[in-house]
């Protein structure tokens, strides 16, 4: 049985003009366990919405999203969500006192939940900093400090829209080497929304391409199959590359092409 299982999976809206506005449709898709997932797609194309519905932000409108076996109905501790921007932090508490946040909701005694916070806290290589509060950290080591508190509920799966979108070119690259070093000491399962190829290959082990939008649905998936340290130098990130690019390609043409028909 697959870990993860999006069966048929569809989302509609009620537009204003009283027809349906299609987010997403026939969306079918598995992941096992331990899988680094990065959806792609042309905007538009449904990628957060299927984010939404797989952290039980949103329910299917058709279809089934199953967990482990259990249906997903709402959100929960077995999934947790990295943002792209860096409000999602609380500003009145310290960084160890945010990643704590989730584990004293669930009632988890102080020292044992300080102890966990702190370890996550130097899984990020952000050991020393527990005490600054958000508006004394960098953008990276805010995302750090959404991973960590992430992390620090054992999720089951990471679900993450564009966590590193807003960062500049430097700290991007350095975020996404961090992240696949958390991925390989954790092995937690990961669905990753970027609009960017060379971040997808750079990380994934498998990158799902999208049809364009409105009502978008999974056009391939392709295993990324390389060893080491991920370089650009290695031929096989080129091939990767231009095997992305073309299945891309056409969707973000076919976007464009709605997007002057709607103007």
């Amino acid at each position: 049985m697959a870990f993860v299982e999006l069966r048929d999976v569809g989302k509609w809206y009620a537009a204003l003009s009283g027809r349906r506005s299609i987010a997403v449709q026939h969306f079918s898709l598995t992941l096992d366990r331990g899988d680094f997932l990065c959806l792609l797609g042309p905007s538009g194309c449904g990628k957060t919405t299927i984010l939404s519905m797989l952290a039980g932000f949103e329910a299917p409108s058709e279809g089934q999203i199953l967990l482990d076996g259990q249906a997903v109905r709402a959100p929960s501790r077995d999934r947790g969500v990295v943002f792209q921007g860096d409000d999602s932090l609380y500003p009145w508490l310290t960084a160890v006192q945010n990643i704590e946040f989730g584990l004293r909701v669930g009632g988890v005694p102080a020292k044992e939940r300080r102890a966990t916070a702190l370890d996550y806290l130097d899984l990020v290589g952000l050991n020393g900093q527990a005490e600054k509060f958000p508006a004394e950290l960098s953008g990276g080591m805010k995302q750090r400090i959404q991973i960590a508190r992430a992390l620090a509920n054992k999720p089951k799966m990471l679900l993450m829209d564009e966590p590193f979108g807003a960062l500049d070119a430097q700290t991007r690259s350095i975020m996404q080497r961090e992240l696949r070093r958390i991925w390989d000491a954790t092995g937690t399962t990961i669905v990753f929304i970027t609009h960017d190829i060379d971040e997808a290959i750079l990380l994934s082990t498998r990158v799902g391409v999208m049809t364009a939008g409105p009502g978008g649905t999974l056009k391939s998936v392709i295993p990324i199959e390389m060893t080491g340290d991920r370089e650009r130098a290695d031929p096989a990130y080129g091939r990767y590359y231009q095997q992305v690019h073309s299945d891309i390609r056409d969707e973000v043409a076919k976007a464009s092409s709605y997007g002057r028909k709607a103007a």
